[in-house]
């Protein structure tokens, strides 16, 4: 039996072509890569590193969902991005997790990329909301033995990720997105070193006034409500005269513990000098905020501070609040709000301390 030449040229000539298509669409995929690593790379907050994930992956390689789980103990990550402007619940696939036992349960493996098929079961936690899903790649973000968090890619296609594909690239992208996530985290604790007061770890008066204009600025532009309240220790000078200045700075970090666990990642406290601290209550109205303040007021007058030698003390606040007023504070870049919230304050401690008091409507404006 005779086989015809010119068949297996043209067998020949059609494999040698579909090896060059392969090769074209590799170089191509890798061009991509780089260009998204790159992207990655250059990130210099946290901002920046989960709008490349997110949206910026997805739309580069054509998937259908992508979403980000990051282990976020304290909130630290939450704060990021609030500080840069961003609320981290309103951010599309991105979620948190308190500890890393939670984040491993969802997990199918430890630290190696899992491809395969949709699994309700297993996947709906990581894609939540998510329909008409297919196959799926999860890929752990690991730093040495921490679990950072966990990047996850949904296609609808059936082929889109196999369990017997390679894994090589995904562990890559894998490896690539903690380092990164890692380094944009030191650079904001960094950042944050300059930002905060060193004894009580609240925002200092520096970052306080910074974010006083972009919060005034944001809440006139968008008819938004924006309280100021101003806390100030009662008789702080008989607590460092009578057991030493080592017992007033125990009141004061204990006491800032206190004010932030009453408080929302959104809003602003810082020790505003001494011990006087001072506080932006975003979206919030007068109301509202005379609430939180009188919970803040209650709370710490109902707790007590351990010194040293076993000595035992308690403390009272007094606290002034004040409303921004789009007709009477245009202008005045936030700070009218804290001069008639200092008004208040001090209205509260001629009144008998341990006591909040909102400013009055015809309180006097200060522009600055």
């Amino acid at each position: 039996m005779s086989v015809d030449p010119g068949t297996g040229t043209d067998q020949l000539r059609e494999q040698l072509n579909r090896m060059l298509e392969q090769a074209r669409d590799n170089e191509a995929l890798m061009r991509r890569l780089q260009a998204f690593e790159l992207r990655l790379i250059q990130a210099t907050d946290l901002r920046e590193l989960s709008e490349a994930l997110l949206s910026d992956f997805r739309d580069a390689f054509v998937l259908d969902q992508v979403t980000l789980v990051l282990v976020d103990p304290e909130d630290e990550l939450r704060h990021m991005l609030t500080d840069a402007g961003v609320d981290p619940e309103a951010v599309p696939g991105l979620s948190f997790v308190d500890n890393e036992q939670i984040l491993r349960q969802r997990l199918e493996s430890g630290a190696a990329p899992v491809l395969g098929r949709y699994e309700p079961s297993s996947h709906a936690a990581l894609f939540p909301g998510s329909t008409g899903l297919a196959s799926v790649a999860v890929l752990p973000l690991v730093r040495g033995q921490s679990l950072s968090g966990s990047l996850n890619l949904a296609s609808a296609q059936e082929g889109r990720f196999a369990a017997d594909m390679a894994t090589d690239f995904m562990q890559r992208l894998a490896a690539i997105a903690a380092i990164c996530l890692e380094n944009v985290a030191n650079q904001e604790r960094l950042r944050h070193l300059g930002m905060t007061d060193p004894l009580t770890g609240a925002y200092n008066r520096r970052y306080f006034d910074q974010r006083l204009v972009e919060e005034t600025d944001r809440a006139l532009r968008n008819g938004q409500p924006l309280a100021c309240m101003m806390l100030d220790v009662d008789h702080f000078k008989q607590i460092n005269d009578g057991f030493g200045h080592a017992a007033g700075d125990i009141v004061l970090r204990e006491m800032t513990k206190h004010i932030k666990s009453l408080l929302r990642a959104s809003d602003v406290m810082a020790r505003y000098g001494g011990e006087e601290f001072a506080v932006l209550l975003t979206q919030t109205d007068m109301a509202a905020a005379l609430a939180i303040a009188e919970r803040i007021r209650q709370k710490v007058a109902d707790a007590r501070f351990a010194a040293a030698g076993g000595t035992v003390l308690a403390a009272t606040l007094s606290g002034g609040v004040a409303l921004l007023d789009r007709n009477r504070h245009a202008g005045s870049q936030g700070a009218s709000i804290v001069a008639e919230a200092d008004v208040a304050l001090y209205r509260a401690k001629n009144s008998g301390r341990n006591c909040v008091v909102a400013a009055s409507a015809d309180a006097p404006v200060t522009n600055s």
